[in-house]
C-alpha cells in the first residue's frame, strides 16, 4: 500500500514539473515593504500549502513597479504544487460557460492587496532565487522616550488596531493630511524619513498623561501590533508642514454600531464583525431594527449598514442622526436602500436590456481594479493608485460631478479577473466604487462593493477602517455631489 502511494506521489510530482516546464509563466514575484502584514499573511498561506518561496535575489522592475532584492519574494512554478500555485496567482478572463456555482475568480494576491507579477522565460532565471525566508520583519518602537511626540506609519495593516488602543488609553492623536519628511540631521531613527498622508502624530505636551506613561503605552502598542512607531524631538520637518500645524487634525475615537438581524446579509455582517473584533480589537454594538428604532443613538458616532433589507428601520431617525454629524458607512445593497429612502444622494447607472439568459446576468463575483485618489482621507495608507475590489452585486453608482466626492472609481477597463456579462461590464465602466455625500453635518460613505469579502479580502480593509476613523474629517465641500 505504501509502495503504491509512493509511486503515485512520484508520478504526481513528475507530471507537475513537466506541466510547469511547458507553461509560459515560470515564476511569480510578490510582496513589498509597503504592505508588510498582508505580505506575511499571504506568505504563511503559501507555506501552509507546502509551496516553496524564496527571497528575491536581484532587483526587478516590472510594469512600473520595482521589486527589491531581499525585500520581496519569488515563487518558481517548477515544483510539486504547480497547479495550486497557478490557481492562487493566475488571473482568468476566458470561460467556456457563463453560469457559475460560486464566484468566478480567486486571484489571491489581488485579494490580499499586495503587488505581484508573472515572470516569463525572458524575465526569469534561477539567479533570482535567493534564500528561503520566514516573512517580512514587523515594526516596533524606534527611538527612546520623547518630550515632544511620536509618529506612527498608517500603511501598516494593524495601524487601526494600534490607533484605537492608543485612544482607549486616553491619548489624543492627530492625523497628517499631507506627506512630510523629518529633518535629516536629527539623532533618531526617524531622521530623513518620508511619512505619507494618514501618518499618526501623538503629541506629548497636549496629553493629560505623564510622558513616562505615554512612552510606555506607545511602546507596548507598537510591540503588540508590530506597527512602525518613531519618537521625534521637535515639530520641525525637512519637507511638508510642521507637526504642530493645522495640517494635522485630531482623530475622534469611533463609537460604532452595526445594524444586524432579520433581512440583513448575515455573512456580510459577520465579515465586518471579524475585521473589527477579531483582527482590530475594536468593539461594535449590534443593533436590530426594533432596537435601533427605540434607543438613543447619541452614544454612537459611526453606523455601519451592509447589504440587506432595512424596511423596518426608522428612516427619519437615521437621517436625523446623520445630519447631526454621524458617519454612515454603507456597502452593497444598503447603498441602494439609503438612496431610495432619501438618506443619501446617489444616482445609479441603468443596465441595457440583456440578450443573454437570466443566469448569465447574475453578478456571481469578479475582481475589478478601482482607480484611487491617494490624497483623499479614505485612501490614507494606500501606496498604489489601483485597489482590487470584489464585486458580487448590481450596484452601479454614477460618478459625482464633483470629482472629490468619488475617491475610488472604475475606469474603462476595470476587470482584473473573473467573468462578467457584456451588459454588466458596460455598467461597471466609469462608475463610482466609493462615493461620499455630505448630509447636514454628517457624512454618508457609499461603498458599492464588499471590501471585506469573506474576511480574507485584506486589500479593502484599509478603505473600510479609513471610513471609520477619518470619515468625519472629509471636507464638507469635497463631499457635495451637486458640484
Amino acid at each position: 500500500m505504501r509502495k503504491d502511494f509512493l509511486n503515485w506521489q512520484r508520478d504526481f510530482y513528475k507530471n507537475a514539473v513537466n506541466e510547469a516546464a511547458a507553461d509560459p509563466v515560470k515564476a511569480y514575484v510578490f510582496g513589498g515593504d509597503d504592505t508588510p502584514e498582508q505580505t506575511n499573511i499571504f506568505f504563511k498561506m503559501l507555506l501552509q500549502h507546502q509551496i516553496q518561496v524564496y527571497a528575491l535575489a536581484k532587483d526587478l522592475s516590472i510594469e512600473g513597479y520595482k521589486y527589491i532584492k531581499d525585500g520581496n519574494f519569488i515563487v518558481p512554478l517548477q515544483q510539486p504544487q504547480y497547479k495550486l500555485i497557478k490557481t492562487i496567482f493566475e488571473k482568468t478572463s476566458v470561460y467556456k460557460d457563463s453560469l457559475f456555482y460560486d464566484i468566478t475568480s480567486w486571484t489571491m494576491p489581488l485579494a490580499s492587496g499586495i503587488p505581484y507579477a508573472a515572470l516569463g522565460a525572458k524575465d526569469f532565471n534561477k539567479d533570482l532565487l535567493g534564500g528561503k525566508r520566514g516573512g517580512i520583519h514587523g515594526g516596533g518602537m524606534y527611538g527612546h522616550k520623547s518630550h515632544y511626540g511620536y509618529l506612527m506609519d498608517w500603511k501598516d495593516f494593524y495601524a487601526p488596531a494600534a490607533l484605537y488602543e492608543l485612544q482607549s488609553a486616553g491619548l489624543m492623536v492627530k492625523v497628517a493630511s499631507q506627506p512630510f519628511r523629518t529633518p535629516k540631521d536629527i539623532p533618531a531613527d526617524s531622521a530623513g524619513r518620508l511619512f505619507s498622508r494618514g501618518s499618526i502624530f501623538i503629541p506629548v505636551q497636549q496629553q493629560r498623561i505623564h510622558e513616562d506613561s505615554i512612552y510606555q503605552v506607545v511602546k507596548n502598542v507598537a510591540d503588540k501590533y508590530k506597527v512602525y512607531m518613531y519618537s521625534v524631538g521637535s515639530g520641525g520637518v525637512e519637507e511638508g508642514s510642521e507637526l504642530g500645524s493645522s495640517r494635522y487634525q485630531q482623530v475622534v475615537k469611533p463609537a460604532i454600531a452595526m445594524i444586524t438581524g432579520p433581512g440583513v446579509n448575515a455573512t456580510d455582517a459577520g465579515e465586518v464583525w471579524f475585521l473589527l473584533d477579531q483582527r482590530m480589537n475594536i468593539p461594535a454594538v449590534h443593533l436590530e431594527p426594533v432596537v435601533f428604532n427605540r434607543i438613543d443613538l447619541g452614544k454612537y458616532n459611526t453606523l455601519i449598514m451592509v447589504g440587506g433589507n432595512y424596511n423596518e428601520l426608522n428612516k427619519e431617525k437615521l437621517k436625523t442622526w446623520v445630519q447631526a454629524g454621524g458617519v454612515l458607512i454603507l456597502t452593497e445593497e444598503a447603498v441602494s436602500w439609503a438612496a431610495q429612502n432619501g438618506i443619501s444622494d446617489v444616482k445609479f447607472k441603468k443596465i441595457k436590456s440583456p440578450v443573454e439568459i437570466d443566469g448569465a446576468q447574475q453578478m456571481q463575483g469578479a475582481i475589478f481594479g478601482a482607480d484611487v485618489d491617494l490624497t483623499h482621507p479614505l485612501a490614507f495608507g494606500y501606496q498604489y493608485t489601483t485597489l482590487s475590489l470584489f464585486k458580487g452585486n448590481k450596484v452601479f453608482m454614477e460618478k459625482s460631478k464633483n470629482p472629490y466626492a468619488t475617491p475610488f472609481y472604475y475606469g474603462n477597463k476595470p476587470l482584473q479577473s473573473g467573468w462578467v456579462s457584456k451588459e454588466n461590464g458596460e455598467a461597471i465602466k466609469n462608475s463610482a466604487a466609493v462615493l461620499v455625500n455630505t448630509v447636514g453635518n454628517g457624512r454618508v460613505i457609499n461603498i458599492a462593493d464588499n471590501p471585506n469579502f469573506r474576511a480574507f479580502w485584506l486589500g479593502g480593509s484599509k478603505l473600510f477602517m479609513n471610513a471609520i476613523f477619518f470619515g468625519r474629517l472629509i471636507d464638507a465641500a469635497s463631499a457635495r455631489t451637486e458640484e
